[in-house]
């Protein structure tokens, strides 16, 4: 009997102590006095859905940044392309110019 009063007191003290230290993760706003159980584990559950919700906006955010990412990578893949393109007619452009010119004098 009295090992099974010790264990007990034991698994006590052990739950009183994760408790505290669940208290001290746990944002308590104004209400930092003493808690019930109850209440002190509701709030642990609230706070975690909070942070639950906030990691998956993160998370969304992060795919649409990701997405835009992509689009302007591709944009800009096409603008350098397109610069390409154009230095290249320039440059016959002003080829051209350059031989006739030269057939001119």
């Amino acid at each position: 009997r009295s090992t099974h009063n010790e264990m007990e007191k034991n698994r006590r003290a052990q739950l009183r102590l994760c408790l505290e230290r669940l208290k001290g993760l746990v944002p308590l706003g104004g209400e930092a006095g003493r808690h019930t159980t109850l209440s002190l584990l509701t709030r642990a559950r609230i706070h975690i859905q909070k942070l639950q919700d906030g990691e998956r906006r993160a998370l969304h955010q992060i795919e649409q940044l990701q997405r835009e990412q992509r689009h302007l990578q591709r944009q800009l893949e096409k603008l350098g392309m397109e610069r390409v393109r154009i230095d290249s007619i320039s440059s016959s452009l002003s080829s051209e110019r350059s031989d006739s010119d030269r057939g001119e004098t």
